[in-house]
């Protein structure tokens, strides 16, 4: 195998005579183990369905592991396992062949069989159903999504720098079998001077992939801490001399959405108050009605201070009036008394005629908020919940943000770039809450984040803004646009001017300044802050010692800050690696 595909194999973990199993790294730097079927297995078709099958079947059992990407129409079919989910490349080479023998001492020595074996045994019952070829991102903490968004290579930048401007590129040929991308996977960039995988370790080519296998990514359900490797963009590739202190790959937009991405917070806000009939001030129902709005916010100040949506924590009076007839439609529904069908047209017929209020007639309907940071459930008001309050709104014609307060202090902070202007082509990244359940009271919110570009410019009322090529969700409205450096270019809300109202509108960072001011805020980085950003700056670099005891006083010092406690783990397994453990 040529070194021209998505893993760099390190050393080989061990083999049998049907294939071996390696311990390889990804172009994100993330750690993996592979399988791979060779020689005269690979060639034999019962073999290939049976190394398919068996991969599926382990990744269904009870306790089973999933893997996380593959390929099974590759010349020699692979599977690779995310590490830290255990040795899946071996438990799937045991249970294809009793021979499999792990490499004793010396980790990188090849293995003891030369050559493609002659004679193979007859594999193990395949899983009835044809393979078919899978490729994925490997899912570790917050899925971070990844768009098709590229960028020119550029040398490495300390975290603290400005903008570095990156344009889109066209996919290049490469020789030999096509490369066919995943589905989150960026378009290649154009090929520089260096190639980091044309060393002599041993990497794998995907294969053109057929349509995906249903079923694959049973048992890849349970949500962890943080993804922040698999952003898309250039890789960026540096080299101490050191092997002890090797700095890692990484791009550029994996970097920023590192330093920014723990000031998201999940908003959540519960109205309760009374639908009354709009001429008699007569309750529609004796009990009160309560409805929940959610969307995406981020915290810039130390004292929990957080932008979010205007319109998301304090909706227009019929929009609120809307909301509670759809809750009151579906209370209905249950208890029988409306047809499902006709919950729309009960909604429209009483929209005119209603009003949503307080306890009293004349009084606002309550209004309850609540942050939560990492991964987050709906219609959750206990802890972790964080409660807060609306401190102001600002009406679409002025931006449509609100500033609210957190009532918890030393939260992860975003810097806001106020100084460098943003032109069509920039390229940024947009970060905010996604989930695909289907009912949005009980689902699970993880952050999602994509690059996208600058595609035009356009007003609302008073203000200039920007539109994107991309967005990662309708829950992701008052979330994060941040530039290459980290820091904050704007926050998103809905595009009007398309027809699904995407949110690919950027209120610039210059008003949500200007908000803060109005309000007597300080976007200032607490020294937690400045401490996590400088373990970052150290793991980037390499200095994998110093990101460890940073990182880990990040944590200590700012419990929510998981992302911290990722790139600690990140720091001390290339560590691990770089001592030769």
């Amino acid at each position: 195998m040529q070194p021209v595909g998505p893993y760099r194999f390190t050393h080989v973990l061990g083999g049998s005579v049907v294939g071996k199993a390696w311990a390889a790294i990804d172009s994100q730097g993330r750690f993996v183990t592979v399988a791979v079927l060779e020689g005269a297995a690979a060639a034999d078709q019962r073999w290939r369905e049976a190394f398919a099958g068996m991969a599926d079947s382990l990744a269904q059992q009870p306790g089973g592991q999933a893997y996380a990407y593959a390929d099974f129409s590759a010349e020699s079919p692979w599977v690779a396992y995310p590490s830290e989910a255990g040795p899946g490349a071996e438990r799937l080479l045991r249970a294809l062949s009793a021979d499999y023998q792990p490499v004793p001492t010396d980790i990188g020595a090849e293995m003891p069989v030369s050559g493609a074996p002659q004679t193979i045994p007859n594999p193990p019952q395949p899983v009835s159903g044809e393979p078919q070829p899978t490729s994925g991102a490997p899912v570790m903490p917050w899925a971070i999504q990844v768009g098709p968004v590229s960028a020119q290579p550029v040398s490495p930048q300390p975290v603290s720098a400005q903008p570095v401007s990156a344009h889109p590129v066209s996919a290049q040929p490469v020789s030999g079998t096509p490369q066919s991308p995943g589905p989150h996977a960026t378009a290649p960039a154009e090929p520089t001077s260096y190639d980091p995988f044309a060393a002599p370790d041993r990497r794998i080519k995907p294969s053109e992939p057929r349509p995906r296998r249903t079923g694959l990514w049973l048992g890849i359900t349970a949500l962890v801490l943080v993804v922040l490797a698999g952003v898309g963009g250039a890789i960026v590739w540096a080299n101490s001399g050191d092997p002890k202190k090797s700095p890692p790959p990484y791009t550029l937009e994996e970097r920023a959405v590192a330093i920014a991405s723990p000031s998201l917070v999940y908003v959540e806000v519960v109205y309760t108050g009374y639908l009354r009939d709009k001429a008699t001030k007569t309750p529609l129902r004796a009990a009160p009605i309560t409805f929940n709005r959610r969307c995406s916010g981020f915290v810039v100040s130390t004292t929990g201070h957080a932008f979010t949506n205007g319109l998301c924590v304090r909706p227009a009076a019929d929009t609120a009036t809307q909301n509670a007839l759809y809750s009151l439609g579906r209370i209905l529904i249950e208890e029988k008394k409306l047809e499902s069908a006709k919950l729309d047209e009960y909604v429209a017929t009483n929209l005119k005629k209603s009003v949503f209020t307080g306890m009293d007639a004349g009084q606002e309907p309550e209004v309850r908020l609540f942050g939560q940071f990492n991964v987050a459930k709906g219609n959750v008001t206990d802890s972790p919940a964080i409660p807060g309050e609306i401190v102001r709104t600002w009406d679409p014609e002025m931006g449509n943000v609100a500033l609210v307060k957190l009532a918890q202090e030393r939260l992860p902070v975003a810097e806001l770039n106020t100084t460098d202007a943003v032109q069509q082509g920039t390229q940024l990244v947009s970060v905010g809450y996604a989930t695909s359940d289907k009912d949005p009271l009980t689902a699970t919110y993880t952050v999602a984040s994509k690059p996208v570009i600058v595609a035009g410019s356009g007003s609302v009322g008073q203000v200039s803004g920007h539109r994107v090529n991309g967005d990662v969700g309708i829950h992701s409205r008052g979330g994060l646009v941040i530039d290459t450096s980290g820091r904050v270019a704007g926050i998103l809300d809905n595009d009007e001017e398309l027809p699904d109202k995407a949110n690919r509108a950027v209120v610039p960072a210059a008003t949500l300044a200007a908000m803060l001011g109005e309000a007597g805020v300080t976007n200032e980085l607490g020294d937690t802050d400045r401490l996590y950003r400088s373990g970052l700056d150290a793991y980037f670099a390499g200095d994998y010692a110093g990101a460890i005891t940073k990182l880990a006083s990040t944590t200590d010092s700012s419990p929510t800050n998981l992302v911290a406690q990722t790139y600690r783990q990140h720091a001390a397994d290339r560590q691990k690696i770089g001592n030769g453990d």
